[in-house]
């Protein structure tokens, strides 16, 4: 969704509870998650030894607007941004293009390449960029997910194909694109096409219009290229007279479920967004927001209840500008479920977006594309899950056993006297991953911590104790990650920090 051009070019079953229990507890003693590609069992996402994962993502448009490539380059090197979303405790990447990025005529815009920035992108094309993006993704620990948003850079079509832009084109592209990752687990699957909606239906039978026969023929032939690739379903916008969201309808599955030759490849995906997008009449519920758990009910949460399949909120956002949508956001947070209670027995997410310039959401950055939005992502810190093994080429002792170690640096990003922000950076030192870190430091003066995110804290008279929050304990060797807090008064300058790791 490139909302602001979007907006431009257009105008229920008891809950089924998997314990956790003891098998979860048992997760410690093995590998961290996410090795490997994955598949479905029920309603929950696996990896290749068969342990539960948690996607919670950032997307981070681009490739699918003129500029052929993710945005923020101009500004930024890529490396950078791709550490950052790590130390922000963001797991998969959700990458939207469109079909222009095959044709050989396409060069990508907009990257400045001084200073050493992005010096390994020159003279690339956008699907060369991609490649870049992807491996060093999956060196950060970072699972990418690429989406087909729109068939050409111009904007969003109703259906998965255009008289310019065929069917037939469509699933060539994919399958080149499942052919091209194929081997680089980094890569778990494609988002087959961004919201269909009306004309489109589900189960209606009409091969034009038939949203769901078309993802059938369109993840088979992704499947041909890689069979180990989960396969992203959308919804649609009306089913059986009831409208929603573009792609955020999935009531069809019910009786119309998606089947692929492959089993245990389908993760269906619903979009939910709040009133800086568009109004809904569940908004003006006199009960909101607690009608919205039956409405998410109703349209997708259903599909998850039931064991069905997993399900993927690929896009949710707002700008957070009125009280209706941070009741909005709370509650859908919530309903996603919380991974200190539930693990990866959880809805999963890709929030919209990581960009700051997306028209009626704004983005996790501010509009310098380098400050967090920390309010809007505070929001999101008990649905984060923990980072997967990276491909990188990290450390590794030989021999004789592993050491748990880190380090920690203290770094203050803004001063203003009565108060100040501080960001502390924890880094892997040993010959082992590690699982959770504590940092402690003692000021010299009389500063307090006000709030803290990616953390939590206590503070006895001058000394804190930070202790990793649930999304960002593990920590491969050589790996970082970065917590932040606001303090007051100003002016004390960095304290001396020491950490220990488990």
């Amino acid at each position: 969704m490139y909302r602001s051009l979007r907006r431009a070019l257009c105008a229920v079953a008891a809950a089924l509870l998997l314990p956790l229990g003891a098998g979860a507890h048992t997760a410690h003693a093995a590998a961290v998650p996410g090795a490997g590609y994955w598949h479905t069992s029920g309603r929950q996402i696996l990896d290749a030894a068969g342990q539960p994962v948690r996607i919670a993502g950032i997307n981070w448009f681009g490739f699918e607007t003129g500029n052929h490539v993710v945005h923020g380059l101009w500004s930024r090197d890529y490396k950078s941004m791709i550490d950052q979303m790590k130390s922000l405790g963001y797991n998969t990447i959700r990458l939207p293009y469109s079909d222009d990025i095959f044709k050989s005529s396409t060069v990508p815009s907009s990257i400045d390449f001084s200073s050493g920035k992005n010096a390994d992108l020159q003279g690339l094309n956008s699907l060369q960029v991609m490649d870049k993006l992807v491996a060093y993704a999956g060196q950060d620990g970072l699972k990418v997910i690429l989406d087909r948003h729109r068939p050409d850079s111009g904007g969003q079509s109703a259906l998965w194909y255009t008289a310019a832009v065929p069917e037939s084109t469509w699933i060539a592209d994919l399958k080149a694109l499942a052919a091209r990752y194929k081997g680089q687990d980094t890569v778990i699957g494609i988002d087959l096409h961004n919201e269909p909606h009306d004309p489109a239906c589900w189960g209606c039978g009409d091969t034009a219009t038939d949203w769901r026969l078309a993802a059938e023929r369109a993840g088979d032939a992704v499947l041909s290229a890689n069979p180990d690739l989960l396969v992203f379903v959308e919804g649609v916008q009306t089913y059986g007279g009831v409208s929603g969201w573009w792609g955020g309808n999935l009531m069809g599955v019910a009786q119309y479920p998606v089947r692929l030759d492959v089993a245990n490849r389908v993760v269906y995906s619903a979009h939910d967004y709040a009133t800086s997008v568009a109004q809904q009449p569940w908004f003006s519920d006199p009960s909101f927001p607690a009608n919205m758990p039956g409405v998410w009910d109703k349209y997708w949460g259903y599909i998850f209840k039931q064991n069905i399949a997993p399900v993927w909120v690929g896009e949710f956002g707002t700008t957070l500008s009125s009280t209706v949508d941070q009741k909005w956001l709370a509650a859908l947070v919530s309903y996603l479920r919380p991974t200190s209670t539930y693990g990866a027995d959880s809805f999963h997410w890709t929030f919209w977006s990581w960009n700051p310039n997306s028209g009626d959401t704004g983005g996790i950055l501010k509009d310098d594309w380098v400050s967090v939005d920390t309010v809007k992502d505070g929001y999101l810190a008990s649905v984060k899950a923990p980072l997967f093994p990276g491909t990188g080429t990290g450390g590794g002792g030989g021999g004789g056993g592993s050491t748990a170690a880190c380090s920690a640096s203290y770094t203050v990003s803004s001063d203003w006297g009565s108060g100040f922000n501080a960001e502390v950076k924890v880094t892997n030192t040993g010959t082992s991953a590690i699982g959770s870190w504590k940092v402690t430091w003692t000021w010299g003066g009389s500063q307090q911590v006000t709030n803290m995110w990616n953390a939590s804290y206590t503070q006895t008279g001058s000394s804190v104790t930070a202790v990793n929050a649930t999304h960002n304990g593990s920590v491969p060797v050589g790996g970082s990650v970065s917590f932040g807090f606001g303090g007051a008064p100003g002016s004390g300058g960095a304290p001396s920090v020491s950490c220990t790791a488990a």
